[in-house]
């Protein structure tokens, strides 16, 4: 099972948003304790409660990473394909792949953060639809290198890729999906799903799992197939550990409740894990990449 770490790009704790060192030390720490991924999530503005959250702009933060580092898998968790003409995301997706020789994990979604599409002048309405016909031009041209597609909101007439990326199948495309719609959009074109957040594994993850085996059933898809990645959150302190609103409760950032819970999930076969540590400093990385070595010792 591979584990990945989010990296932090938005102001979360009142402080301002990371300035771009503080971000490459924790990659590169990141990379010298042996994780595997690291992942960047994708918005534009954050506005909850009328208080507006700012955050870095996902691709660039990216980018750069991909040349801080070297081994490590590089992951978007996930992109809005709201935010990005599909076709044009497919070139940005084959030439990061190209730059960071081979390592992208392209991560997409429909978005739900209504607050940014008004600020940013996106539509917010049919996105499942949207995203739909993104998926139909974003695949063939990753994986195919030409797509010609017409749909309601996105077209591309003859539309190729040159030069091709790193990789003749381009890089592995996952799709965060929760819903039957979007269940079914990940069975019929990713190559791995996303389904998220937890702490330790529980029922709604087991629910989830049966419901995408389901998906792949009703297109003939075997699921072995798609490759499953869940989000995993982490807090710093006892007290502080909630999760996400809807989600189970949060993991302690303790080495042997790390590793306890990689355990876990890998033993329910899952492909990869997504750690999302709150806050993310060095010193809460330190704990997971101990916890991470421990599992991987069998501790």
């Amino acid at each position: 099972m591979k584990v990945g770490l989010l990296l932090p790009l938005s102001d979360d704790d009142g402080s301002g948003a990371p300035a771009w060192p503080f971000i490459r030390d924790l990659a590169l720490q990141a990379e010298a304790g042996g994780i595997d991924s690291l992942w960047i999530c994708d918005h534009l503005l954050f506005r909850l409660g009328g208080e507006a959250t700012g955050i870095h702009e996902a691709w660039t933060v990216l980018t750069a990473v991909a040349t801080a580092t070297e081994r490590v898998e590089l992951g978007t968790i996930v992109l809005s394909a709201s935010f990005r003409n599909p076709a044009l995301l497919a070139k940005m997706a084959t030439t990061l792949d190209t730059v960071s020789g081979g390592r992208l994990i392209l991560g997409l979604g429909c978005g739900w953060h209504e607050s940014e599409y008004t600020a940013f002048g996106y539509p917010f309405d049919h996105r499942v639809t949207r995203f739909d016909e993104a998926l139909r031009i974003i695949g063939p041209l990753l994986r195919e290198g030409r797509v010609t597609y017409e749909g309601i909101y996105h077209r591309a007439v003859d539309c190729e890729i040159l030069p091709r990326g790193p990789r003749p199948a381009g890089p592995p495309i996952m799709v965060a999906a929760l819903g039957e719609r979007m269940l079914g959009l990940a069975a019929e074109h990713a190559d791995l799903w996303n389904t998220a957040w937890f702490g330790l594994p529980d029922d709604r993850l087991v629910q989830r799992l049966g419901a995408m085996r389901a998906a792949c059933d009703a297109i003939g898809r075997e699921p072995a197939t798609l490759g499953i990645t869940v989000g995993v959150t982490v807090r710093d302190e006892p007290e502080e550990a909630w999760g996400r609103p809807g989600a189970s409760a949060a993991l302690v950032a303790q080495p042997q409740v790390i590793g306890d819970a990689l355990n876990a999930y890998a033993a329910l076969g899952i492909a990869h894990i997504q750690l999302d540590v709150q806050p993310a400093t060095p010193t809460t990385f330190a704990a997971v990449l101990d916890g991470l070595a421990r599992h991987r010792a069998g501790a």
